[in-house]
């Protein structure tokens, strides 16, 4: 499945969250909800951001770079689960971390 595609069908199995949004970058999506990066598409596919919530609804997955110099995150084996997915990540969100806030350019 192409990113587009792929980014599609998790936004169709995340629907009846609020605030949930994708956003096109490098290739691949990153995942928002209610403004906090939670995941998103690379190379290897859909991937989140380790919390205790992530490795809690997938206790099997393995933690993998998303590319090269980049933090591990666990990919996203209840991707087919609507209902596990969208608990995962309304469960996610406390844990998640402030956006920076973006300096004014002068």
């Amino acid at each position: 499945m192409a990113n587009k595609e792929l980014a599609l069908y998790i936004m169709e199995q995340l629907k009846g969250l609020e605030y949930i949004k994708s956003i096109p970058m490098m290739g691949g999506y990153i995942f928002y909800y209610k403004g906090r990066i939670f995941g998103g598409i690379y190379g290897t596919g859909f991937m989140v951001k380790i919390t205790e919530a992530s490795k809690h609804y997938m206790p099997d997955s393995i933690l993998e770079s998303p590319y090269e110099g980049a933090k591990p995150m666990l990919p996203v084996d209840i991707i087919d689960n609507s209902e596990l997915l969208k608990q995962m990540v309304v469960a996610m969100y406390e844990e998640l971390p402030e956006p920076k806030l973006k300096k004014d350019k002068k």
